[in-house]
């Protein structure tokens, strides 16, 4: 199994993490998107990393998809559960947590541009955008709707989502009043699956 990815993308990390949970072998292909030289719009057309080749030849992109791949493996544990409503849960977190990244990976590319092109407008609605879904997480850590252990999908994607965020100094003071969500992402950054995909600094 081939993983083709950037080692700064969190959402490849995602799916390192998840294939390593699960004790599945890959191959890791570093491959930047953005670079003259990149194969990715050869197995994706969207260019877009994560994408996943299996030993059978077939191929898989985007995250969620991917790890709706690697489920239907039925390779122990199960980061998804098989009650309907509560794998949609789990999906939902998920969802959440790539929104904070989505919006986190914007602000990156706009202050990328000469600051007299930057939109403070599109900045501070990306920031309202992370700061409303990390209170969300908090709540749900609260209602003990999310578990560090054993991690399941949602609590993957929210450790991806925070070590983004660290990783690019964006919203630095995330941890200022979410004690649970420190506490939680301190719990899953100590997992191996963690430590051995935390992306080189910059």
């Amino acid at each position: 199994m081939k993983l083709i990815g950037s080692y700064t993308s969190p959402y490849v990390r995602k799916i390192s993490v998840v294939l390593l949970e699960k004790g599945i072998a890959f191959e890791f292909v570093n491959d930047t998107p953005w670079e003259e030289a990149t194969q990715v719009p050869d197995y994706n057309p969207l260019g877009k990393v994560p994408t996943l080749v299996t030993d059978d030849g077939s191929i898989w992109f985007d995250s969620p998809v991917i790890v709706g791949y690697l489920e239907l493996l039925d390779i122990a544990p199960a980061l998804v559960p098989r009650e309907l409503k509560l794998a949609l849960w789990e999906r939902q977190v998920e969802a959440l947590a790539d929104g904070i990244l989505d919006a986190a990976v914007l602000l990156v590319r706009e202050r990328q541009r000469p600051a007299q092109q930057q939109s403070e407008a599109f900045l501070l609605r990306q920031r309202q955008k992370i700061a409303r879904g990390l209170d969300w997480l908090e709540q749900q850590i609260n209602d003990q709707n999310i578990e560090s252990e054993p991690p399941r999908l949602g609590a993957i994607a929210l450790g991806c989502a925070i070590g983004y965020l660290n990783f690019r100094r964006i919203a630095p003071g995330w941890c200022a009043e979410r004690p649970l969500l420190v506490r939680l992402a301190g719990k899953l950054f100590e997992r191996e699956s963690f430590a051995r995909t935390e992306p080189p600094m910059p």
